[in-house]
């Protein structure tokens, strides 16, 4: 009797175990979400106008914006959590963040790890220098160093691009990245566009200017692979948001041009 006693009791307690986990797996993001009222989004803090902190030291830009935009049609609160190119898809993979919105473009490396939602902004990454530094081609590029941010687009399509013999320095960060092609230590420097034309209209003294197109990569918002309810949720706003003239209006706001035609 105590045996068969102890069988029931440890086949119970499989059950329970067995139903809780299958519980667990049964909530993804969306409930998640839902259920808590937050929603946690990485966004940028060293990369104007995309996402940097103000003079009243709280994050703004156009992808803090869009990360409020989509929480406030959500109906929940939003928790912004700073990231860089480095780390922002691993904060997605370890569920430190339910959203990334950080300028992320949309590569083959990175949808075999990450969703990723229908466009909602513009941007390109292109190689700028000063006007004396003749740069018509990227074999132009040997000899020279270009500042790029590790990880980041710039970083990984430039790669592809130039031969050998070209000086890539590679920076843990934006703002890393940006004060090394200020200060000189670098000839040249790989970046967002909206991004180099303000460090050339703050810095006039470089008499920088745009040199090369590395790639035209609209911004996407980064996903964790599987959470399939939560991306047709953040594209069913994001298209709203193109209907109602929103993502217009946040470009103008903050890029000074129309985000065009973005793709799905």
């Amino acid at each position: 009797m105590k045996l068969i006693s102890i069988k029931k009791i440890a086949l119970s307690l499989v059950c329970f175990l067995v139903f809780s986990v299958l519980s667990v797996q049964a909530e993804n993001a969306l409930d998640n979400i839902e259920k808590n009222k937050v929603i946690r989004i990485g966004i940028p803090t060293d990369y104007p106008p995309y996402g940097f902190v103000g003079t009243d030291l709280q994050p703004q830009g156009l992808d803090v914006e869009m990360a409020q935009y989509i929480a406030d049609k959500m109906k929940v609160r939003v928790e912004l959590i700073p990231v860089i190119s480095a780390n922002r898809i691993p904060y997605l993979q370890t569920k430190k963040a339910d959203l990334i919105i950080s300028t992320l473009g949309k590569t083959p490396e990175r949808e075999k790890v990450l969703d990723f939602s229908i466009a909602y902004a513009p941007f390109f990454q292109g190689v700028f220098a000063p006007k004396t530094t003749t740069i018509k081609s990227f074999s132009d590029l040997v000899g020279k160093s270009v500042a790029v941010t590790r990880g980041a687009m710039e970083d990984q399509e430039l790669s592809k691009l130039t031969p050998p013999g070209v000086n890539m320095k590679r920076f843990e960060d934006n703002n890393a990245t940006i004060a090394a092609f200020v200060s000189g230590q670098t000839d040249a420097v790989g970046m967002g566009g909206a991004v180099a034309v303000n460090i050339i209209k703050q810095n006039p003294k470089l008499g920088a200017e745009y040199k090369l197109l590395i790639k035209n990569s609209p911004c996407f918002i980064g996903i964790a692979k599987g959470e399939e309810e939560l991306r047709l949720k953040v594209n069913a706003i994001i298209n709203e948001a193109k209907k109602s003239g929103e993502i217009d209006k946040l470009s103008k706001k903050w890029l000074a041009r129309s985000a065009g035609e973005l793709p799905d």
